[in-house]
């Protein structure tokens, strides 16, 4: 009876665990979740960092308590080689769009381009412009624009580099106040750096006269005459010949009066 016992005890402890283990539910599979970007923490509004090359990076932030379109930026550098850091600090008219690392005259010395967006009716564009040379900031004037490119600008820009330059590119505008009408056409300017001066040259040809709204005609230009039409060459003859009928005619008459 005692083995009986034991035999049955056994048979039951057996069947009782190739029961457990045929109830476990399988491992369910988690998703990878990428971490979440760190929240910028007031008085902070904007950041983004920069590695111009391994250990010197660019720290950009703009920062201010109670308004939303004023304040100032931060540029920190981290020269982690030679264990040097630097500050650059400047007034802010705008909020950051972008940052910009370019090195436009070759150099070897980086150049951080901040882009700031107004809020005024032109949505005008601020930028603020550095060069770093042995981490000192030297402050870039950034070039207005001129009376032809800014005919129908009504902001909206947009910039980005190509080979170590600078483009901006934006929409061109015809009318004035509730009758602006954005056209299809943009205007393409190129900016360049020259012992520590920007140059600009404009890339695009407008198509389109800003005041009508209309294509214009460009005449033929006469084969070497360069910068000159057809129709001005002629104006011109036509005045050189009546110069001399006038002066022939002035002749004739004293000769007259003589005789």
């Amino acid at each position: 009876m005692k083995r009986q016992y034991w035999f049955y005890l056994f048979f039951g402890l057996c069947s009782l665990l190739s029961a457990s283990c045929g109830n476990n539910p399988k491992p369910t599979e988690v998703a990878a979740v990428a971490p979440a970007q760190p929240a910028i923490m007031e008085p902070f509004r904007f950041h983004k960092l920069i590695e111009v090359s391994p250990g010197q990076d660019y720290d950009i932030l703009s920062w201010g308590r109670g308004s939303k379109t004023i304040g100032s930026f931060i540029i920190l550098h981290s020269d982690s080689a030679a264990k040097k850091y630097t500050t650059t600090t400047g007034d802010l008219d705008g909020d950051i769009v972008d940052v910009y690392n370019s090195d436009m005259d070759m150099d070897g010395n980086p150049e951080i381009i901040i882009q700031a967006k107004g809020t005024d009716t032109l949505n005008y564009t601020n930028i603020y412009a550095f060069e770093f040379t042995y981490g000192k900031a030297q402050k870039l004037d950034f070039p207005k624009l001129g009376k032809s490119q800014k005919q129908g600008y009504r902001g909206n820009d947009n910039f980005y580099i190509n080979d170590g330059q600078l483009f901006r590119e934006f929409p061109i505008y015809n009318g004035s106040g509730k009758d602006t009408a954005r056209t299809s056409q943009k205007r393409l300017l190129q900016y360049g750096l020259h012992n520590n001066s920007f140059t600009v040259k404009q890339l695009s040809k407008d198509s389109t006269n800003i005041k009508t709204g209309k294509p214009v005609l460009n005449s033929p230009v006469k084969p070497g005459a360069t910068g000159t039409t057809t129709a001005s060459v002629k104006k011109t003859t036509k005045h050189v010949i009546e110069k001399k009928h006038k002066k022939r005619r002035r002749r004739r008459h004293v000769s007259d009066e003589e005789e």
